[in-house]
């Protein structure tokens, strides 16, 4: 892969990954519940996910999806139905009442390994970047060169890309946790979020591979 074309991908993935989505939506919320510091576990399942579309992509499994419709079509329904009921989840979240300051009682916080592991299911929820990356990646291969070692790179430009833009919206998640402690701001946000995570799921039902 020449230098050149390294730079416009990472450019290009820069810009992808800045655009909100579910992985990205999913952090800043965590941020805003948990903190930081645990939300980092959220961070890890999406990037998880991320790079295990990415490589199941370049080791040819966007190929079995095209060639089989119905097993991109029970993957997609899957992936959209976990959103849409992750959103729904979202929105009957109960909100604690206001105490004597007026302030939210502080939930308890979820296990490392349950924030890993929902992050994970809301990043690999989404079989349509199997076929994004089947058409992106390859826009960059340099025929002359090994295919392998340039997917490798590309992936993990992408993760390392994805990961900080994770960082980023979480980072904005916290300035936002002050202003959603108002049990009021907070039942609104849930609903906001519950009702983007409902519309990413029906985005994906509808699309064709």
């Amino acid at each position: 892969m020449a230098m050149h074309s390294w730079w416009l991908f990472a450019a290009t993935v820069f810009f992808i990954s800045a655009s909100p989505g579910p992985n990205m939506l999913h952090v800043m919320t965590r941020s805003i519940e948990q903190g930081l510091a645990q939300s980092i576990w959220a961070m890890l399942g999406c990037f998880a996910a991320v790079v295990s579309l990415l490589a199941a992509s370049a080791a040819g499994l966007t190929a079995v999806l095209v060639a089989v419709p119905t097993a991109f079509m029970v993957l997609k329904l899957a992936g959209a139905a976990y959103l849409v009921w992750f959103g729904y989840k979202a929105w009957v979240a109960e909100v604690s009442s206001d105490d004597a300051d007026g302030m939210m009682t502080v939930p308890v916080a979820p296990s490392r390994w349950r924030l890993f592991r929902t992050a994970f299911s809301i990043g690999i929820s989404n079989p349509k970047a199997l076929i994004f990356a089947a058409a992106f990646l390859p826009l960059f291969l340099d025929p002359a060169r090994p295919k392998i070692t340039q997917f490798a790179v590309m992936i993990a430009t992408f993760g390392v890309i994805e990961f900080s833009w994770y960082f980023t919206y979480a980072l904005g998640g916290r300035g936002l946790a002050g202003w959603l402690q108002l049990p009021a701001r907070r039942r609104l946000f849930n609903r906001v979020t519950g009702g983007v995570f409902v519309v990413f799921g029906l985005a994906i039902a509808g699309t064709r591979a």
